[in-house]
């Protein structure tokens, strides 16, 4: 990619954005930029928009904190601290905030008041492992999230502990908060995003991180009767490069991370509902995640080590 970040030297189109498939251009704008808002984190994740705030909030895993960036200043500031080394958030129907956390080994919604709600910590008589990304079911509103277990490996992103349950897959009843194991079929679940009509569920699998010859995939299941999964089979294989978490967008694309690939491989790779490269958005550092916000759910935001990153598109993000 031809930029100096120092100087955020730039030409149009940005040559940060490259076109794989014909298919992808329609989603490319011309005058929109790749910028980056803000550096100085340790290792960045889970971005959430708040559309009523105009404000993004996201996660500095190893500095123990939430920061949030304002549309309307452009400033960043701290959010919470601590937050007890919170990963991957969302937002439920009613706009509350859904969070993993490493630190207490649950996931957590934040109150209108600002009170903290534990909605899930254990599972069968044990401990969670590390709950690390969460999406709402926009038709129920379960809240179904991954447990991979990063944060208990090393004290960097958590506390370092022994694993009690298996890598997998849950889902929290919205009505009962009842918790039910979806899947433990995956080496290292981790991102996670439901299709447009939420009838199929993308989840990303980074065992490569602890097993060298692990496919580095994303697999979809068939949601059936919004509380059960099944047919499961491999959606992309990311190559080199590895997807962490990822959103969908209006027509079904899957707009993905795509990180440690080595020089020139990390970045965003935009994928088709066949599994097609159709894009990449390359970008300086290891992406872990990405949103899309803004008035018009147009702007996607992505979280890449220390930073923080935007760009406008043509595409939609869904509203879940």
């Amino acid at each position: 990619m031809d930029r100096d970040w120092e100087r955020d030297v730039i030409r149009y189109p940005d040559p940060a954005v490259e076109v794989l498939d014909d298919r992808f251009s329609r989603y490319v704008l011309g005058s929109a930029a790749l910028q980056r808002l803000y550096t100085g984190a340790r290792w960045t994740e889970g971005p959430v928009w708040f559309g009523d705030g105009r404000y993004l909030v996201f996660s500095d895993i190893p500095n123990n904190r939430m920061l949030r960036w304002q549309e309307s200043t452009g400033s960043v500031d701290t959010y919470r601290a601590p937050s007890d080394y919170s990963n991957g958030n969302t937002r439920d129907r009613q706009g509350r905030l859904v969070s993993c956390e490493h630190g207490s080994r649950s996931v957590t919604r934040t109150e209108i008041d600002g009170s903290i709600t534990v909605l899930a910590d254990s599972f069968d008589g044990k401990r969670l492992n590390a709950p690390n990304d969460v999406v709402v079911h926009p038709g129920d509103g379960a809240i179904w999230f991954t447990d991979p277990g990063y944060g208990i490996l090393w004290n960097y992103e958590g506390g370092k502990a022994a694993f009690e349950l298996p890598t997998s897959v849950y889902r929290i009843d919205p009505e009962t908060y009842a918790l039910s194991e979806m899947t433990s079929a995956l080496e290292k679940p981790n991102g996670l995003c439901f299709s447009p009509d939420a009838s199929q569920l993308y989840v990303s699998d980074t065992g490569i991180t602890h097993k060298p010859d692990h496919p580095r995939t994303i697999e979809v299941f068939d949601v059936i009767d919004r509380s059960a999964l099944a047919n499961q089979r491999a959606f992309a294989d990311m190559g080199d490069a590895m997807s962490d978490g990822f959103r969908c967008d209006s027509d079904g694309n899957i707009w993905t991370s795509a990180g440690w690939a080595g020089v020139g491989g990390d970045g965003v790779v935009v994928l088709s509902q066949e599994g097609d490269r159709l894009g990449m958005i390359h970008l300086p550092e290891p992406v872990s995640n990405l949103c899309f916000g803004g008035a018009k759910r147009n702007r996607l935001f992505i979280t890449a080590g220390q930073s923080l990153y935007s760009i406008f598109t043509d595409a939609q993000g869904l509203p879940y």
